[in-house]
């Protein structure tokens, strides 16, 4: 780096809202960069910034009294402010509203992540709780050491990572789905129909095809009528960008409320980047806007944002990643990377009734995305032939006997 860029870099001020993961690996990158301007990172929790994924697990379960990142903000010369909501921004005159009053910045970096989906009706009544952050984890504790009979609603990732807890604990556990089977808004029928029985085996009652009509104290109304007894309600339907502080600024918004960002992370504004959950991207590879809900997404893409910013946007690299995520649920290792649509081929590697098998999905026969249960080999072999853009023997790549590294043409 150039006496003439590290010049430049002194005499800015890089703001960061958010301190999540994406936030604070945002501020961390740049120091790792060379920028030696001021960083100020705003969290709007009280606590020490705190990685997510032990929430659904060790942290819900007593085992762990939390999962704060070990970073030393202040020999990293990072200005950590807690509790500091951000309500606006200000584009023209460069500054943030918070409730603490305004806050200047050069350069801006919004990481505010994503919220959880509320379920109509059932703000303010007693026992029902969302899974998102340490305080709701804290939360719930104590709800699964009683072993309080629980109603989850939604079988998506967050319904049966907090259901297998559950049954961990010795709770008795019923998960209402609206749609006709679990995890229908990520993987097609003939995949998630394999996953359906896991719950009873782990001696959870999934109820498909069951809708809320309505939540009161300790009871849920389904649309057939039934009632569900529930101690406590976990409602874990999805999350969407946490942007609505956004609104009238003048930053572009994607229907699906991400900020809409180009191949280096840059915002419609200028000097504005957005990065993890509250960030869309476009990917060359997938020829899509993708919007990626995912820790790996929230770690990768603090890289690029970083070097942008410090290097220059001239010399700065572009971000395509091949997106990744796991979730442990009823005793089972799930992986996924890529990214697949309703029209692409779908191969079968080993048969989903045992543990272990592995779903590849082929676009005119590149591997375009992956899904292992149980098969760690499968997913780190598919990544890379994934961001290679390699082709597969489809006869060979069937044969979960075979290397998947092996299966290409």
């Amino acid at each position: 780096m150039s006496d003439q860029t590290n010049t430049t870099s002194d005499r800015r001020r890089v703001v960061i809202v958010g301190a999540g993961v994406a936030g604070v690996q945002t501020a961390v990158a740049l120091r790792e960069q060379g920028w030696t301007g001021a960083i100020s990172l705003l969290g709007a929790e009280p606590h020490q910034p705190y990685d997510r994924p032990p929430l659904s697990k060790a942290v819900l379960l007593g085992k762990s009294e939390g999962s704060a990142f070990e970073v030393d903000f202040d020999s990293l010369g990072i200005d950590l402010r807690l509790g500091r909501e951000v309500t606006g921004l200000r584009p023209a005159e460069r500054v943030l509203d918070t409730a603490d009053g305004p806050e200047p910045y050069d350069r801006l970096v919004i990481a505010t992540g994503a919220e959880p989906v509320v379920l109509p009706g059932s703000e303010g009544i007693p026992g029902i709780h969302l899974l998102r952050t340490l305080d709701d984890a804290v939360r719930l504790r104590p709800v699964l050491a009683d072993q309080h009979d629980i109603v989850v609603v939604g079988a998506g990732w967050i319904g049966a990572e907090f259901a297998t807890a559950a049954r961990e604990a010795g709770c008795k556990v019923t998960v209402v789905e609206a749609a006709d089977r679990p995890l229908a808004g990520a993987l097609p029928a003939e995949v998630a129909a394999h996953m359906a029985g896991w719950y009873a085996d782990c001696g959870a009652e999934l109820l498909t095809g069951a809708r809320v009509v309505s939540l009161s104290e300790g009871s849920v109304l389904l649309d057939d009528g039934t009632r569900l007894t529930a101690g406590a309600v976990v409602v874990g339907i999805g999350a969407r960008p946490a942007t609505g502080w956004l609104a009238g600024t003048g930053i572009e918004l994607a229907p699906d409320r991400s900020v809409v960002t180009d191949e280096r992370l840059r915002t419609s504004l200028p000097d504005v980047y957005a990065v993890g959950d509250c960030a869309s991207f476009p990917s060359a590879r997938y020829a899509e806007r993708l919007l990626v809900h995912h820790w790996d997404n929230a770690l990768q893409g603090p890289r690029t944002v970083a070097a942008n910013i410090a290097r220059g946007e001239a010399e700065g690299p572009l971000y395509d990643p091949v997106p990744y995520f796991w979730s442990e649920q009823f005793g089972r290792f799930v992986q996924y990377a890529g990214h697949h649509a309703a029209a692409d081929e779908l191969l079968w590697r080993g048969d989903p009734g045992t543990a272990a098998w592995s779903v590849c999905w082929l676009r005119e026969g590149v591997l375009v995305a992956l899904l292992a249960v149980g098969r760690p080999r499968d997913l780190a072999q598919g990544r890379k032939l994934i961001e290679r853009g390699a082709r597969l023997d489809q006869r060979q790549a069937a044969d979960p006997s075979v290397p998947l590294k092996s299966a290409t043409v």
